[in-house]
């Protein structure tokens, strides 16, 4: 008897030691291979708001790009239309020029008519004057001298009417050439108000023609400046654009690793798993060992502390409040039983996820068994609104909310299922499964 109880205390003391060395070992490495992970995770979620401030300022780089260019096309259109009008202008100009030279030889020529006509006319009256005077100077001795000489009557009258039309020849005459001489005006003024009217085109064309120019070089100018800014906009763009895919590029990157260390975090859970239950047999073995051992040495007594004690089963709770209440109310009946890694007894002992896994199990739920896996589980809401019933994640572990900021969990193999301030830690997550 005394040699079993030696082997006993030697078991217990290397399973102590096993769970105080090895378990750790497997926590903090896991613990290490999370925290660079999220590490990753942070980095890639930095890339990310680098690569929309980036997208951004390629889209406002695009659309001054966009807006630039259209300035200039509409610039250009401008200048092309500017120009075209002055090309018109400058013909015009040169249109009525000719015009002008034009009227200025008409001018000439009737000018020179006009002081010809003023010639003849002059000729015409000095003539006519000499015969008035003569006649009048002769007097009526003139008029009856050729009366008397003639050789009848009908010769004298024949030199009156000529006489009288003599007379009514040269008015007759120099009232034509009156005539002829202000038509010879008329036209030379008209010519001259021609020309005078062409000038004052020509000089509104030519300030029309100056004032294009100006305008014209202004255009140009401007246009020159947005050049300018369009390859700036254009640069600029380039610049974001580039990167853009070296923000791409490492995002791929961190996304690679990420990837990698979650495979790495996969491994280690499941050689911490593997672990856990090679732990949980050892503690199989072991209770039955001691089972045989109290069995043998009193056979009235409880081979377990919890078999005394009668739990209510999860159907029984169907009626006290809603599902995540009674899944609440159901899992703190357990309070004050064992921890054990890899366990998924609520009675005999669990570890967090174990506890959680069976709560939900007795009430008909399928959850993932890990810590890990339960972050996904359900749909997630804010611990703000949280209710009873909901799985509430750490880094490494798991337990479910019950209301007024306390969650009930296997804790540790110290402390076993217990009662806990939800924000005792960072809280990573909150699932709600029903």
């Amino acid at each position: 008897m005394k040699k079993k109880l030696i082997r006993l205390f030697a078991f217990f003391i290397s399973l102590a030691m096993m769970l105080l060395v090895v378990e750790p070992v497997w926590a903090t490495t896991v613990s290490d291979l999370e925290k660079e992970k999220e590490k990753i995770e942070q980095q890639k979620r930095e890339a990310d708001e680098r690569k929309k401030q980036e997208q951004a300022n390629y889209n406002s780089a695009s659309g001054k790009v966009d807006s630039i260019q259209s300035e200039v096309d509409e610039i250009t259109e401008e200048i092309e239309e500017i120009d075209a009008a002055l090309v018109e202008t400058l013909a015009s100009v040169e249109m009525i020029q000719e015009e002008i030279a034009d009227k200025e030889d008409q001018i000439e020529v009737t000018t020179a008519d006009l002081e010809e006509a003023q010639r003849v006319e002059q000729e015409q009256y000095e003539s006519m004057k000499l015969r008035i005077k003569f006649m009048y100077e002769k007097g009526d001795a003139t008029y009856l001298q050729l009366l008397l000489e003639s050789g009848g009557f009908g010769e004298m009258v024949n030199k009156v009417e000529y006489i009288e039309k003599l007379y009514e020849y040269d008015r007759k005459l120099l009232e034509e050439y009156k005539i002829a001489r202000q038509a010879v005006e008329d036209l030379k003024q008209q010519l001259e108000d021609e020309k005078s009217e062409l000038e004052a085109q020509q000089h509104e064309l030519e300030e029309e023609q100056a004032s294009l120019e100006i305008i014209l070089a202004e255009k140009k100018e401007t246009y020159d400046n947005y050049e300018v800014q369009l390859s700036k906009a254009k640069q600029e763009a380039a610049v974001y654009k580039a990167n853009i895919k070296k923000q791409n590029d490492e995002i791929k990157k961190l996304e690679a690793a990420s990837a990698a260390k979650q495979s790495e975090i996969d491994r280690a859970k499941q050689a911490e798993e593997e672990a856990r239950k090679a732990q949980e047999e050892a503690l199989r073995r072991q209770a039955e060992e001691e089972s045989g051992s109290s069995s043998g040495s009193s056979s009235g007594s409880s081979s377990d502390s919890s078999s005394s004690k009668n739990y209510a089963s999860a159907a029984s709770y169907s009626g006290s409040g809603g599902k995540g209440q009674q899944i609440a109310n159901y899992a703190c009946q357990f309070i004050g039983n064992p921890y054990v890694p890899g366990g998924t007894s609520l009675t005999n002992g669990a570890d967090c996820s174990g506890f959680v896994w069976r709560v939900y199990k007795d009430f008909g739920y399928s959850v993932p068994r890990t810590s890990y896996s339960l972050r996904n589980a359900g749909t997630g809401v804010s611990y703000s609104e949280a209710q009873p019933g909901d799985v509430v994640c750490y880094a490494g572990h798991v337990g479910i909310y019950i209301g007024n900021g306390q969650i009930v969990h296997a804790s540790t193999q110290r402390t076993g299922i217990k009662i806990t301030h939800a924000t005792y830690k960072e809280i990573l997550s909150v699932r709600r499964i029903v």
